[in-house]
């Protein structure tokens, strides 16, 4: 299997773009909302459990993927340096176990264009961050901006840049 891992800060077009890949590729997408909305019916987002239990879902998931040797999935994700570094580590192993490869992409923009990107009604509907005050409290929260040190990304500023051509040239870059 081929995971290709997407991250970046919240509204930078990471499910946008995901969505491009897989009508050209036929990869599956794991978007990561799945799980935040999932464990955020019963645990309160940010709690420890929260966590715990997001993780292993996520983990699980793309774990049992590789096992059945899905050609290739795209997992989206708001990465945060370094607090996920550990997370990226276990995916990395998971899908090595299963002679699987993760292709690291690292989308990031200007803030400017987050602040418009957030107020997107298609965001609403995943339960996502939807106003600027709460993007701008998430970006002072957490560095999204910076990628991982785990293992060399691509890294895509989408700033002027369609989904299109972000799908286009991650689709060229990993040859998938």
């Amino acid at each position: 299997m081929k995971l290709l891992f997407i991250y970046g800060p919240p509204a930078v077009g990471k499910f946008t773009v995901a969505k491009h890949i897989s009508k050209i590729t036929g990869y599956r997408i794991f978007h990561n909302n799945l799980t935040i909305n999932f464990v955020g019916s019963i645990f309160e987002f940010g709690t420890k459990i929260f966590y715990k239990l997001s993780a292993d879902f996520r983990l699980k998931m793309i774990e049992e993927s590789a096992k059945a040797n899905i050609k290739g999935l795209i997992f989206t994700f708001c990465y945060s340096n370094p607090e996920d570094d550990m997370f990226i580590e276990k995916v990395i192993k998971k899908v090595k176990k299963y002679k699987g490869e993760v292709c690291l992409v690292h989308i990031h923009c200007d803030k400017n264009k987050l602040f418009e990107r957030v107020k997107n009604l298609n965001r609403k509907k995943y339960n996502k961050i939807t106003t600027v005050k709460s993007l701008k409290e998430s970006l002072n929260k957490w560095n999204y901006f910076s990628p991982t040190s785990i293992r060399k990304s691509l890294s895509i500023d989408n700033t002027n840049l369609s989904p299109e051509i972000v799908a286009s040239k991650i689709i060229d870059f990993y040859s998938l």
